[in-house]
């Protein structure tokens, strides 16, 4: 398909990529952006589906699993924040590159090891790099995409990451049926490796990121991305906007900036907490009620079904809903639903349905929280502070399942302990009604 690429040589390029249609590269750069959320998706999963094998061969009980699973979760909480800051300074295009070759050797890694300490080890270095691709790619997204497009864009991509789990799930599952634990992770590097050259050919580095740090060849490599993404080039750069502040973790917290950011981090805090007792624990729960591990993994694929279904509804509920009163009802319904998987009969039907039920209102959340922190900071700082946020935010996602164990081992029943994690969402209800009403932030 050919594209006019008309040369705009007295326009910001930053006003021509918001204002033009979608060019078809946009298009392949922003689905890149999402099938790499989507490799997300499954990386983070892959211990999920892994662990009835992994405590059957080596004899784990619930408390200490709880600690494994939580540790690619802390890794992304470090990676998220480190590497969000990383990628406003150098870059997001080399940010990205880094974070697949840390996720591919991670993966790889795991496949030889044979203790829990070193499981743990290379959970955590691989969580690093997937925090920083979530951190990244949301940012890519945002400045990829145009005005008219870039709430559903960023929708769009966060949609990717149950798909992830859905696709990647499945094929893990059917691995299972014949081989063990370890052949999940090597599915998983070998997806992440196949994303290098993809990533390198079709993720430019965004017009609006290279506009914020100046050098010589400024002028050189914005024109390199404008014709990168279908556009054609400027011939002089727009003057530095005097109003525009350098990348630094401190400036979150500046101007206003840190109750909001405050703010939206307790509430990824608490969602994430919610989120994460469904997706982690779940192919545990339904093994201990006698079922192979196989079957376990396909009610986490059915759980991430309803995750997709819930990410598209909740889209499509934005166009007609204010954004407070739908996450709040998200919020609300996450809870109940979360905890209703607790009191799911020992049936395999009903309790993928109760898994999916569950991921659906609790991913509507995340997919609502995608939309509202890529619009709350400027371009400075917006992988930056997306990483604090779903960094920070994330210790959530890495207390849950070691909390879950916890409660497990302290005797709690399930129908209990689905209740107390069901809470989570209630916290962030409880936060997002004291999140200060701001004007959206310019692009």
């Amino acid at each position: 398909m050919k594209e006019a690429m008309k040369s705009e040589p007295n326009g910001d390029p930053r006003r021509v990529l918001a204002a033009a249609p979608l060019s078809t590269r946009q298009v392949v750069a922003i689905a890149i952006c999402v099938a790499l959320n989507a490799l997300d998706g499954f990386d983070v999963l892959s211990i999920s589906f892994a662990s009835p094998g992994i405590a059957k061969e080596w004899g784990i009980d619930r408390a200490a699993l709880g600690v494994v699973l939580s540790m690619e979760l802390v890794g992304m909480m470090v990676g998220s924040v480190s590497l969000g800051q990383m990628a406003d300074r150098i870059g997001r295009r080399p940010t990205v590159m880094a974070c697949l070759v840390i996720m591919a050797l991670g993966m790889a890694c795991t496949t030889q090891i044979g203790s829990i300490e070193a499981l743990a080890a290379t959970r955590l270095f691989t969580g690093l790099g997937i925090g920083g691709m979530l951190a990244v790619t949301n940012a890519l997204v945002a400045e990829y995409a145009n005005d008219k497009w870039r709430g559903a864009s960023v929708a769009i991509m966060a949609a990717g990451y149950p798909v992830g789990g859905i696709a990647g799930g499945a094929i893990a599952s059917a691995l299972l049926i014949h081989g063990d634990w370890r052949d999940v992770f090597w599915l998983g590097a070998g997806m992440t490796a196949l994303f290098l050259p993809l990533a390198a050919l079709f993720v430019p580095e965004p017009v609006s990121a290279l506009l914020q740090h100046r050098r010589a060849d400024t002028l050189e490599r914005v024109n390199s991305s404008m014709v990168a993404l279908g556009h054609g080039p400027v011939a002089q750069l727009p003057p530095v906007d005097p109003a525009a502040r350098r990348s630094a973790l401190g400036e979150l917290f500046r101007g206003g900036m840190a109750p909001t950011t405050l703010l939206l981090t307790a509430i990824y805090f608490s969602q994430l907490l919610t989120f994460y007792f469904i997706l982690k624990w779940s192919p545990k729960i339904v093994a201990d009620m006698g079922f192979a591990p196989s079957a376990a993994g396909g009610v986490l694929v059915w759980g991430n079904v309803g995750g997709l279904a819930g990410s598209l509804v909740y889209s499509a509920l934005a166009l007609r809903i204010p954004m407070r009163r739908l996450l709040a009802l998200f919020m609300i319904a996450s809870a109940a639903m979360v905890a209703m998987f607790g009191r799911s009969p020992a049936d395999l039907t009903m309790l993928a349905l109760a898994a999916a039920a569950g991921l659906f209102c609790a991913n509507g959340v995340i997919v609502g929280l995608y939309g509202l922190v890529a619009s709350s900071f400027p371009t400075a700082n917006r992988a930056g502070g997306t990483g604090f946020v779903i960094g920070v935010g994330r210790g959530g996602a890495a207390l849950s399942p070691v909390l879950g164990g916890l409660l497990f081992k302290e005797g709690f029943t399930l129908p209990t302990v689905a209740a107390i994690m069901g809470c989570g969402s209630l916290a962030a209800l409880a936060a997002l009604l004291l999140l200060p009403v701001r004007p959206p932030e310019g692009h």
